[in-house]
């Protein structure tokens, strides 16, 4: 696997390169400090994951993200930083960012890596702990397109707002079991793995 690191420490860059490459499975094929130089150096290294910073001089993270998968729709972006704020989880699952994790977690970095590059959406559990609130916050999105009926996406939205099963059948009278087939049918509908993906789909689509 190719990786690509921006970071605007060039002491965390380089620490991040010892990390990634004592696994042995990941090459570190460059390293920028600030967005213009992930922008330049992905066009020219199309690396299979970049690894990269939220808050940077003169380019941030996200800005960097937006120019990148308006050129790459299916870059593999996972964002590595020390901040949780809520404006940037948001800003990050709606531009297609595949990964949003917190650099004290860095037990978690080369997992979350090896994720993304198969394809999967990775959160730090920081992150998922904040999902049912920003879901409530962000409004409604309308699922119609993919088929959603209207059951359907109820579920979702008390999924999103972080209800078990047995409370999602509570709330709308139905059996537990129903409930379960439910999400089998959204999951295959909207060809996703698991709840997580679920409500980060939900978000982004709000």
């Amino acid at each position: 696997m190719r990786a690509l690191i921006v970071d605007d420490d060039p002491l965390v860059c380089q620490s991040l390169k010892t990390i990634l490459q004592a696994d042995g499975g990941i090459e570190v094929v460059g390293m920028g400090h600030d967005g213009h130089m992930a922008v330049e150096l992905f066009g020219t290294l199309k690396p299979d994951v970049l690894l990269m910073d939220i808050r940077m001089d003169k380019m941030t993270g996200l800005e960097a993200s937006e120019h990148i998968l308006s050129q790459f729709p299916d870059a593999r972006i996972l964002f590595l930083t020390t901040f949780s704020d809520d404006e940037y989880i948001v800003q990050a699952l709606r531009l297609g960012a595949k990964g949003y994790i917190l650099k004290q977690d860095f037990e978690s970095i080369i997992p979350a890596i090896c994720a993304v590059h198969k394809g999967q959406s990775v959160f730090g559990d920081t992150i998922v702990t904040k999902l049912p609130k920003l879901l409530r916050d962000s409004g409604r999105a309308d699922l119609a397109e993919f088929g959603i009926s209207d059951r359907e996406q109820k579920i979702i939205e008390l999924v999103a707002e972080g209800l078990s099963n047995r409370e999602i059948a509570e709330a709308l009278y139905l059996g537990e079991g129903t409930v379960r087939n439910y999400l089998s049918v959204i999951l295959e509908k909207l060809d996703l793995r698991d709840r997580t993906q679920l409500a980060v789909f939900y978000l982004k689509r709000a």
